[in-house]
Formats: structure tokens, C-alpha cells, sequence
């Protein structure tokens, strides 16, 4: 029991380590560039790794309680779509179709509430003030940058599901055991995503204000960046992985 709680933990720091892919780190990359708030692109790490816990939980319970097989070429498949995601991500990045739409969808102006005397209602109650942060931090965002995350989060997770899954039924006989360790895993996934983009926020505020030219040198690169490592996932996974071929080979990782 002691031995499977501290394996259960471990999950938990494996799953932040896990945020850190390259192929993760590129694709968040390239939306928190667009981003102008660090709490903002908190939110938008939080909400990818929720979309990407979703996928490695289900797909991965579906391995480990009910002995589902993934077929070589549908594995290569969902790993393939994560290349062709980086390079769309990438090209809209570049063109400034992001910029556009980030202005479209996620709107500066909020409609406060107004108190009976013409100014805004004071917070007087416990945790109002709380409240109105994540209602003015949500609504700042917009529907289409909140779910945007959430999509590419859940396409990462089809790619790595069935590895995590193979990993953790290696490690842990019992399925029900090894189910909890991939909800611990995706609750890592989540917070190193959290911290991860936060950080990388710093930078870009920090130019956005000051320093215009590097912020946008920060944005081309992170789009040329998305681009190239697509390009490169693409053509492994294509060639390489045999996907287009009549026999392909694929191994979980």
C-alpha cells in the first residue's frame, strides 16, 4: 500500500515533467505569445492541461480496464494530426490571423455592474473580490481563446494516451490502482502547464509594454518555431512511422 501511494505521487510529478515536452511547450508557445496578461495565460495552461488530463484519462482507462488495442496506423494517425496542428498553429501565427482573432473573440471592455448611486458596486461581501477577478479574467478572455487550449490539449492527449496507459500497466497490475495514477498523472499535467505558461508570460508582457520589436521578434519565432517542429513531427511520423505505407510501424511513446 505504501509502495503504491508513493508510485500514485510520483504519477503526479512525472505528469509536470510531462508538460514540458517539446511538442507541448511549442504549441502553448505560440498562444501565450498573443496573450497580454500572465493570469491569462495561467488560465490558457490550466485549460490545455484539462483537455489533455480529459483524453489521457479516458482513452487510457479504456486501455487499462477494458483491454482496448489502438491499431498501428490510427496511433501514427493522432500522433500525426499533433505535426499538422503545430503547423497550422504556426502559419495562422505568422500571417496574424491569431492577432486577429485573439481582438475578435476576446473582448477589452467589460460590463460592470452599477450600484443604485452611479459607481460600481462596492465588494463587501467574502470572496466578491475573488469573484469579480475570475468573472473579468474568463470574460476577457472569450468562448474562442478558452476553448482553443482546451482542442489543442485534447489532440496532444490522443497522441500520448495509449503510451502513458501501456507505462502505467506495466508499473501497476491492478487496473483500478492504474487508473488513479493516470488522474494524479493528468492533475500533474495540469499544474506544470499552469507554471509553465505563466512563466513563459513574464517575457512577453514585459516587451509588450516596453519593447515592442522584441516582443514581436518573441511572436515570429515562436510561429517559425511551431512551424519547423510540425514539419518535422509530420514527416517522422509520415515517412518515418510509415503511416502512407502499406505496412506501418508504430511504438507508443
Amino acid at each position: 500500500m505504501v509502495s503504491l501511494i508513493g508510485i500514485l505521487i510520483l504519477g503526479f510529478f512525472l505528469g509536470m515533467r510531462h508538460a514540458t515536452d517539446p511538442d507541448h511547450v511549442v504549441a502553448v508557445m505560440t498562444i501565450v505569445t498573443r496573450q497580454r496578461g500572465i493570469a491569462k495565460a495561467g488560465i490558457i495552461g490550466a485549460l490545455w492541461g484539462v483537455g489533455h488530463t480529459l483524453t489521457i484519462f479516458l482513452v487510457g482507462a479504456a486501455i487499462i480496464l477494458f483491454k482496448v488495442t489502438i491499431p498501428p496506423r490510427l496511433g501514427l494517425s493522432m500522433e500525426f494530426a499533433v505535426g499538422l496542428m503545430l503547423i497550422l498553429l504556426g502559419i495562422l501565427n505568422l500571417t496574424g490571423v491569431l492577432r486577429r482573432l485573439h481582438r475578435r473573440f476576446a473582448p477589452s471592455s467589460l460590463n460592470r455592474e452599477q450600484s443604485p448611486f452611479g459607481g460600481q458596486t462596492p465588494a463587501i461581501l467574502a470572496g466578491t473580490a475573488a469573484e469579480n477577478w475570475l468573472d473579468r479574467t474568463f470574460r476577457e478572455l472569450g468562448l474562442y481563446n478558452a476553448l482553443r487550449p482546451l482542442i489543442i490539449g485534447t489532440v496532444h492527449g490522443l497522441a500520448g494516451s495509449a503510451a502513458v496507459a501501456i507505462l502505467v500497466m506495466a508499473t501497476i497490475p491492478n487496473p483500478w490502482w492504474a487508473t488513479a495514477y493516470l488522474l494524479l498523472f493528468g492533475l500533474g499535467t495540469i499544474a506544470g502547464m499552469m507554471l509553465m505558461t505563466t512563466a513563459m508570460a513574464f517575457p512577453v508582457v514585459y516587451t509588450s509594454r516596453k519593447m515592442f520589436r522584441w516582443n514581436q521578434a518573441i511572436t515570429v519565432g515562436s510561429g517559425v518555431l511551431s512551424v519547423a517542429f510540425g514539419m518535422f513531427i509530420s514527416l517522422q511520423i509520415g515517412i518515418g512511422g510509415g503511416l502512407f505505407a502499406g505496412s506501418p510501424h508504430w511504438t507508443p511513446r
